[in-house]
């Protein structure tokens, strides 16, 4: 059952003082919802992965890479619900050798109801490793991370004893560019979780450990307490991926 209760508040990073900040526009349309009209995890993953491309193409960053997602982490004050159109706001948070953070927030109904923050690592287009950020990256994203830095460090446990699983089907229409499941999938499972409980995250973390290849037989493996669901993709109980979801 889908309760209407608020999200406890949450802090969220102020817009930088200088620096680029892309701002771009999207409907909510029905594809994107719940039943009961909730903008689902899965279909904002989406938006704030559209939104960062938008943001690459408009900024005329001659150095080309891929960008895969490493962690994201979600604030929630309220949930944004069909009809309403969505604002996100994106910067460069802080940055690492080969990798960078990007903050965006989600504004609905005049005000801002979502942060994310989200480590990408730089991919090489044609080798698929990781590489160097290049000296034009830092020149146009540089003065909004202000100096700071970020880890690509994962911390989320492995399953206890009480988890239980069930298979989790992996579809061809997952698979990306990079032919492996695109970063937004992952939040699918977590909405299956979400679907049996009774009170929505005011948190919300995904961890990518491993990609998810084709031929991957996977297990969706939960673990519930009063105040936190946990949740792993698992392939021969090798962790793909982990979430947290917390009040």
């Amino acid at each position: 059952m889908e309760t209407t209760r608020p999200a406890a508040a949450a802090e969220f990073l102020p817009p930088p003082a200088a620096g680029r900040v892309f701002t771009a526009g999207y409907p909510i349309r029905r594809t994107d919802v719940t039943p009961g009209g909730r903008l689902r995890l899965d279909a904002l993953a989406r938006y704030v992965q559209d939104v960062a491309e938008d943001d690459v193409a408009d900024s005329g960053l001659r150095e080309r890479y891929d960008w895969l997602v490493r962690r994201c982490a979600l604030s929630v004050r309220g949930w944004p619900r069909r009809g309403q159109r969505l604002r996100l706001a994106t910067f460069c948070s802080a940055t690492g050798p080969r990798w960078a953070e990007r903050t965006t927030t989600v504004t609905a109904g005049g005000a801002d109801l979502i942060q994310a923050r989200m480590v990408w690592v730089a991919v090489d287009p044609v080798t698929g490793e990781s590489c160097q950020v290049g000296p034009d990256f830092h020149r146009l994203y540089g003065p909004a991370a202000q100096g700071r830095e970020v880890s690509v460090r994962l911390s989320h446990p492995r399953p206890g004893p009480s988890a239980t699983g069930r298979d989790w089907p992996v579809r061809a229409s997952d698979f990306d560019t990079a032919a492996h499941v695109s970063n937004t999938v992952h939040w699918q499972a977590a909405e299956e979780v979400l679907a049996g409980l009774d009170w929505l995250p005011a948190r919300a973390e995904m961890e990518y450990h491993h990609p998810i290849l084709p031929g991957a037989r996977l297990r969706l493996v939960c673990q519930l307490s009063a105040v936190r669901a946990d949740l792993w993709l698992l392939n021969d109980q090798a962790r793909l991926a982990s979430a947290q979801l917390s009040r």
